[in-house]
């Protein structure tokens, strides 16, 4: 159920996550990672911040990058938490787990074994895999999602031009739910990834 400290994705079959980006990024700093959440007309429905402050977490975070712990909160447009992913410390198989504001555990999305393509698996709350995500090589921006051989969803990096790629670590997405079975967690769960290809993939490493 739905409730004042939430959002609802049930309506929509497209949103876009476009990162923020801050002036530290233009003399070589990681700084915390931003993000708007928009519908396809570009209204802002939600937010993501990642949660690390202070002086340990800015040198955790030039030296360790996404292996390190952290948090990622998911913010309504009132700026009230109704999401918040979890990421442990990892050197490999890095995974990210997701509750609600009320502590239940939504999923987890999990990093597999790979050598030619980017691949992870969407779990649900009890821990079984609903998901099956890859990138191949010939189309290394799009993570298709499939259930089952299916193509349930897909999350793709937009091009944000030239001086924006290759100056800084602001980058675009759009996610797009093709199968309307897909439920609230579900959805949520795979906006949520877009934030996790952001910070695995294409963030820089340090």
């Amino acid at each position: 159920m739905l409730t004042t400290n939430d959002i609802n994705l049930s309506g929509l079959n497209k949103i876009l996550v476009h990162q923020a980006h801050e002036l530290g990024e233009w003399i070589g700093f990681e700084t915390r990672n931003k993000y708007k959440i928009m519908d396809k007309n570009k209204k802002e429905i939600a937010y993501a911040a990642e949660q690390q402050k202070g002086i340990l977490g800015f040198l955790l975070r030039q030296y360790l990058g996404h292996w390190r712990k952290f948090d990622v909160h998911f913010f309504t447009p009132e700026r009230t938490v109704f999401m918040v992913g979890h990421h442990p410390f990892r050197w490999f198989f890095e995974r990210i787990e997701l509750r609600d504001n009320n502590q239940k555990y939504l999923g987890a999305i999990q990093k597999r074994f790979s050598i030619l393509t980017k691949r992870f698996d969407v779990e649900n709350e009890r821990g079984m895999t609903i998901m099956e995500v890859s990138s191949p090589i010939w189309k290394i921006w799009t993570f298709t999602f499939l259930h089952k051989g299916k193509k349930i969803a897909e999350v793709k990096k937009k091009w944000s031009g030239v001086f924006t790629e290759f100056l800084t670590d602001k980058d675009n997405f759009l996610v797009e739910f093709s199968d309307p079975s897909l439920n609230e967690s579900e959805k949520k769960v795979v906006m949520a990834s877009s934030v996790f290809i952001d910070l695995l993939y294409f963030e820089r490493k340090r």
